[in-house]
């Protein structure tokens, strides 16, 4: 017997008739003699349906105010759940976060969990009954509801199964895995039955969108065996372990696990800088104090006392983070700012970059072979990034695959 704690999120319980085949789901493993929390998000839609009331209301609603109507989705969902398990002849109860509780600290709408006590899950789990618990939100020190915002319901079933050292959490999506990319950009791309913490945290924050990464980071903290799974199709998905566990195991280690790309791109540039100390603080500071957050930095040094840097950073915040820089440009003296939204980013990530030598010589070689130029380089020890045009994109990403054989 194992003590599995399951997540499905919206599309999963859009409707009756799919809360249904969760109940059925759930089922199977209660049958198989396993203890079974569920944690679950509100049906798909009815977060935006809940914001749409608001605004009609005002325009500038209060977080905490949010947070309270929020979180009546998620109440939906786990009361239907529980009937349905119910219906079926199992034993099942429903809590929402702060009836369990899931104490958080006191930022709404992104809330952090601090705490989970699981004494009262456990002794419903013991009495035989499936635990169905609200997903995405949790309470406050001073008793207030709160959200922990974009992915939540992933971390909320992580952090049960942390606190409940749940032997498996299980992520049930609307995909079957991760992929060694996207399959709508490669078709060859296959499921990887295993993948480390490290890797698919590098995956998660580069583009992919099979988990979201405040699940990972908890999951990789308490050491959580974490399976992504499809809640439409039957199959053994994707195990997400620790590097340590994958050395210790008898399963081949591939050189690149995966290709993660992101559209969301964009370069700044100022030109002309005076090259001297404190140059970057100058010109990063405003941007920091903007709440601008950038990702790759290069800075090039000129002949004539000059320096070039350039930075690169989300599109959506080009316009504001354009202005600051303009703004600085001006104070340093620099001969101008440019700016370029026509970019992307593609990277390898593989725990086997480690170990072997010559995978970033034949990236760069692969690209070229397919006249693709690359205008920025960023490493980490398990990854390389490139900035090239974003024209360039799919064909780079299905030249790159096939020459690392990511499709066998």
């Amino acid at each position: 017997m194992a003590l599995i704690v399951q997540k499905y999120g919206g599309t999963s319980v859009g409707n009756v008739e799919r809360i249904q085949n969760v109940a059925n789901k759930v089922s199977k493993f209660v049958k198989d003699g396993h203890q079974v929390v569920v944690a679950v998000s509100a049906m798909s839609g009815e977060t935006n349906r809940l914001t749409s009331l608001a605004n009609v209301i005002t325009s500038e609603p209060s977080r905490r105010e949010m947070d309270v109507l929020l979180t009546t989705g998620e109440q939906v969902t786990i009361a239907l759940l529980s009937m349905a398990l119910q219906n079926i002849g199992h034993e099942a109860i429903s809590y929402t976060g702060w009836q369990v509780p899931i104490s958080t600290n006191n930022i709404h709408s992104k809330a952090r969990i601090e705490s989970i006590d699981g004494d009262k899950i456990k002794s419903q789990l013991n009495q035989g009954k499936v635990v169905v618990v609200a997903g995405f939100q949790g309470m406050s020190e001073y008793g207030d509801i709160t959200t922990l915002g974009r992915g939540g319901s992933d971390t909320t079933a992580v952090a049960l199964a942390a606190a409940l050292n749940a032997d498996e959490c299980q992520i049930y999506t609307d995909v079957d895995g991760v992929y060694t990319t996207d399959p709508r950009v490669v078709p060859e791309a296959k499921r990887l039955d295993v993948i480390t913490y490290d890797e698919m945290l590098e995956l998660a924050s580069l583009g992919a969108k099979v988990l979201q990464i405040r699940s990972v980071e908890f999951a990789s903290k308490y050491k959580v065996p974490l399976r992504v799974l499809s809640s439409m199709k039957e199959g053994g998905g994707t195990l997400l372990i620790s590097e340590k566990d994958f050395e210790e195991s008898d399963m081949e280690k591939p050189l690149i696990s995966g290709i993660a790309f992101s559209r969301d791109e964009a370069k700044l540039m100022i030109l002309g800088v005076p090259d001297k100390p404190g140059v970057a603080f100058q010109i990063l500071g405003p941007i920091s104090d903007a709440n601008i957050e950038i990702d790759m930095i290069i800075q090039n040094q000129g002949q004539d006392g000059t320096t070039d840097f350039t930075f690169t950073l989300s599109r959506s915040e080009l316009s504001a983070a354009k202005a600051v820089l303009e703004a600085t440009a001006a104070k340093l003296g620099a001969r101008e700012v440019l700016s370029d939204d026509t970019i992307v980013k593609i990277s390898m990530v593989g725990i086997g970059m480690k170990s072997h030598s010559g995978i970033a010589s034949n990236m760069f070689k692969t690209l070229a072979d397919n006249n693709i130029n690359i205008q920025m380089i960023g490493t980490t020890e398990i990854k390389i990034s490139v900035i090239i045009e974003e024209e360039g994109l799919e064909t780079a990403v299905q030249a790159l695959h096939a020459a690392f054989e990511l499709d066998k």
